[in-house]
C-alpha cells in the first residue's frame, strides 16, 4: 500500500508539474496573441469574430485546431476593397467558447454559424469553409440554404473519415474527462516535441512559413482549449457526416473546390475530384500545394474566392433585377 501511495503522489507530482507548465505557455502565447477582433453571444456561444471591408459579404469557417488567423489578415486583405470580410472562431476554437457537454456535430456548428449570420445581417454571404471548416460550410448549405449565397472550399473535408489521419491521432480522445486531463497534461508538450514531423505534414510539400506562429496564429494551437474543442470537434464529426453526404446533390447554390494535388492530410481525389459527380455544376480548381493554402498561397486562394464571388453575387444581382 505505501508503494501505491508513492506512485499515486508521483503521478500527481508529475502531473502538477505539467499543468503548470501548460498554464504558463498559455497565458504567454495569449499574451502575445490577444483577441483581435469582437465578440458577439450566439446562444449559449460567445463568438470572437474579425469584420473588415465593405460590399456582399463573404464568411470565412477555418479547420480543426484552428482559428481565424488561419486566413491571415496580409494576405486576404485584397479582398476588403470589394467585399465585406467576415472570419469567426468556429464555437470552442480559438478565442470562441462553447459550453462544457455542448454538441460538436456539424449540424451543431452549422446552426451556430448560421444564427452568427443572421445575428449580424449578413444577406447570403459566400461561404469560404477551409479543411473541417468545408465540412462545416456544407452542412450550413444543406441545413440552413437561406443563410448562404454560394460556397468557396478550400481543401474541404468532405467525406467521413473513419481511420483518423496520423496528424490528428493524438485528438483522438472520446471522453470529455480524459480529454480534459490530456488537454492539461501530455497534449501541449507533445505538440512542442513533434513539430519537427506533423508540420511537414500539415504543410507539405510546402514550407511552414516563418510566420505561422504568429501571423497565422500557429501558437495558439497550444493551448489546452485549442487541444480540447480540436478532440471534441474531431470525435463529433462522423455523427452525422454520412447523412450529409447523401444530401450533397440538393444543394442548389454555386459550389467550388480548389485543392493541392499534395495534400498530404486529406486526399485530394476523395474529398475533393469526387464532388463532381456529387454536386452537379461544381467549379473543381487543382493547384501545386497542400493542405494549407490560405498561409502557403493566399493569393491564389483570394483569386479563386474571386472568381466564386463573381458567381455568387452576379447570380443575385440577376435574380433581383
Amino acid at each position: 500500500m505505501r508503494f501505491i501511495a508513492r506512485l499515486l503522489g508521483l503521478a500527481a507530482l508529475i502531473g502538477g508539474g505539467l499543468a503548470a507548465f501548460t498554464w504558463t505557455v498559455a497565458k504567454r502565447i495569449e499574451k502575445a496573441l490577444p483577441p483581435s477582433g469582437r465578440f458577439i453571444q450566439v446562444g449559449d456561444c460567445r463568438l470572437h469574430y474579425v469584420a473588415d471591408g465593405a460590399g456582399p459579404p463573404i464568411v470565412m469557417i477555418h479547420g480543426l485546431a484552428g482559428q481565424l488567423l488561419n486566413f491571415p489578415k496580409a494576405g486576404f486583405a485584397p479582398l476588403y476593397r470589394d467585399y465585406r470580410v467576415v472570419a469567426v472562431d468556429r464555437p470552442g476554437s480559438g478565442y470562441s467558447t462553447r459550453p462544457a457537454g455542448a454538441s460538436a456535430t456539424l449540424s451543431a456548428q452549422a446552426g451556430t454559424v448560421a444564427a452568427f449570420i443572421k445575428a449580424l445581417g449578413l444577406d447570403r454571404p459566400l461561404i469560404v469553409g477551409h479543411s473541417f471548416g468545408g465540412a462545416v460550410a456544407l452542412a450550413l448549405a444543406l441545413d440552413h440554404p437561406d443563410c448562404v449565397g454560394g460556397l468557396a472550399l478550400v481543401a474541404p473535408a468532405t467525406q467521413p473519415t473513419y481511420a483518423v489521419p496520423k496528424l490528428f491521432r493524438g485528438l483522438a480522445v472520446r471522453t470529455p474527462l480524459a480529454r480534459r486531463i490530456v488537454a492539461w497534461t501530455l497534449a501541449i508538450p507533445s505538440a512542442m516535441r513533434s513539430r519537427a514531423t506533423t508540420m511537414p505534414i500539415l504543410f507539405g510539400p510546402e514550407e511552414m512559413p516563418a510566420d505561422f506562429p504568429t501571423a497565422a496564429g500557429g501558437m495558439l494551437g497550444l493551448r489546452p482549449s485549442s487541444y480540447y474543442a480540436g478532440s471534441t470537434d474531431m470525435v463529433a464529426m462522423n455523427d452525422d457526416f454520412p447523412g450529409y453526404v447523401a444530401r450533397y446533390g440538393s444543394i442548389k447554390v454555386p459550389v467550388g473546390v480548389l485543392y493541392g494535388r499534395g495534400d498530404r492530410v486529406l486526399d485530394h481525389v476523395k474529398h475533393g475530384l469526387a464532388m463532381r459527380s456529387a454536386i452537379p455544376g461544381l467549379t473543381l480548381e487543382l493547384v501545386d500545394g497542400g493542405h494549407m493554402l490560405p498561409v502557403t498561397v493566399p493569393d491564389q486562394v483570394v483569386g479563386f474566392i474571386r472568381r466564386m464571388a463573381d458567381q455568387v453575387f452576379t447570380s443575385a444581382r440577376k435574380q433581383t433585377a
